[in-house]
């Protein structure tokens, strides 16, 4: 594998501001999980019995055979605990995302039609709430097709959001490529939406959460009591919140089910938070896809060449004259296990350093002795490289006096002669009396230790190279 396709590099250091409407200091997405109605059970079609999220302890699937009791917890979050939450967000005026899976909304119509009186978004969860991990590709994306059909009939109109839960490596991909989806969730990966090129089309990704999330009363560990999940949820606000304040507003994904907050002890929790949250203000809470329709509009996706997918010619002539005269560097680079942590100048440096550091000393000394003497007669010849003639212009190396001039010739001469290759310096770190200060204090070096400081100071000149590139 010469290409790592997991992103660990995302926004990197410096992460866009959201820039939320109103100036709001965070965007807070409230996700009603409906399942009930599609989980694993045998009068679906299913082998056994649901054993994921319920306050079963210990639950396992029953093979060929109805789980009573399990049914019945499924059975109170559509009976009683939709009702409940529903009470509590059209009282508190608040919007909600509905993560649907399209049989069970089939089952509960009375429940959908609330959701769309209360004016909730109704996303799709998938056709089943079951396992998608063995699932062979084909049938996950005729299970795709399916779940949209059976969605636009029950509730009038299409999903244009997707969250599978339970998904598979091929889940997201697959989404993307239905292409009519203006959001998808099934990752975890960051704090603010983001966008994949998946083949032509740009999908934006808002990444869901498995930690503010009720689940966490049904896994271990997890919450006992509400007071823990309102401390949770109350302490993620904060640390976000105050992200905003700073200038990096994020948003805040709060995932919820039926039969577990809809308990009364359960839902006391999420009650004081809401109250907390709207109380301190500066708060935008929206659906997924009002927060897909602003980041659309105020971060639309830009397309720029990576290069961890560029072919090896085009790596090598964009990145070959990094290190003076030496593309073979790049070429040896192309073939290292690059990926979207790459596509930067950090990732381009590390690749292109990996290779010079683990080249024969031979082949440093090449890379030192194809570096020009600074100020020197090519130079005063014009005959440097661009990159060359950039950077010791940038320390005021082209305007020397002639007494300057001298003074550099003739250490540059001594230098040489000492340790048989030029006197190297990222020039673009220092100034003239830096560098002559400098020339004079790395004279008294040894080679090896000289060899070695010249070999850092190309590198720092290759970062220097790829940063003005602006990756």
């Amino acid at each position: 594998m010469t290409r790592y396709p997991r992103d660990m590099r995302g926004y990197g250091a410096n992460a866009p501001d959201a820039a939320w409407p109103n100036g709001a200091k965070l965007a807070i997405s409230l996700v009603l999980n409906y399942e009930e109605g599609g989980e694993n059970n045998i009068l679906h079609g299913d082998a056994a019995s649901e054993a994921f999220l319920s306050d079963i302890a210990g639950a396992a699937m029953w093979q060929g055979q109805r789980h009573w009791n399990m049914e019945s917890i499924y059975e109170y979050g559509a009976r009683a605990g939709f009702w409940r939450l529903h009470r509590l967000f059209t009282g508190l005026n608040l919007p909600v995302t509905i993560y649907g899976v399209a049989t069970a909304l089939a089952r509960n119509p009375e429940q959908v039609a609330a959701m769309q009186s209360a004016g909730w978004e109704i996303a799709s969860h998938g056709l089943k709430w079951v396992e998608h991990k063995d699932m062979p590709e084909a049938e996950e994306r005729a299970q795709i097709a399916q779940a949209i059909r059976l969605h636009t009939e029950v509730t009038g109109s299409r999903p244009r959001g997707w969250y599978t839960g339970r998904c598979s490596a091929n889940t997201v991909r697959l989404t993307a490529e239905e292409g009519g989806f203006d959001w998808i969730s099934d990752t975890y990966d960051d704090d603010l939406p983001y966008w994949r090129e998946m083949g032509e089309r740009d999908q934006l990704v808002i990444p869901y959460t498995l930690e503010a999330n009720d689940m966490r009363f049904a896994t271990a560990p997890g919450y006992i009591e509400s007071e823990q999940f309102f401390q949770y949820l109350k302490d993620s606000f904060d640390v976000l919140h105050a992200e905003g304040e700073a200038g990096q507003a994020k948003m805040f994904s709060i995932g919820l089910h039926n039969r577990l907050i809809g308990r009364p002890g359960k839902l006391a929790g999420l009650k004081r938070f809401l109250l907390y949250a709207m109380a301190r203000g500066d708060v935008w809470f929206a659906t997924r896809g009002e927060i897909a329709a602003h980041w659309g509009t105020h971060h639309p996706h830009i397309r720029r060449e990576r290069p961890s997918q560029m072919t090896q010619t085009r790596f090598v002539e964009a990145f070959g004259a990094i290190y003076e005269h030496s593309p073979w560097i790049a070429q040896r680079a192309y073939g290292l296990e690059l990926g979207p942590a790459h596509d930067c100048t950090e990732g381009v440096a590390s690749a292109l350093a990996r290779v010079f550091r683990t080249s024969t000393d031979q082949e440093r000394l090449g890379v030192l002795t194809a570096h020009p003497d600074l100020a020197g007669k090519l130079a005063q010849a014009k005959r440097l490289t661009a990159e060359s003639t950039s950077e010791q212009a940038s320390a005021g190396l082209d305007a020397l006096t002639d007494a300057e001039r001298d003074e550099f010739e003739r250490l540059n001469t001594e230098y040489v002669a000492q340790f048989g290759f030029p006197f190297i310096i990222a020039v673009k770190d220092h100034d003239k009396a830096s560098i002559l200060a400098q020339f004079q204090s790395r004279l008294r070096n040894t080679r090896d230790v000289e060899f070695a400081q010249a070999c850092r100071q190309v590198e720092r000149i290759a970062w220097h190279r790829l940063h003005a590139m602006d990756l």
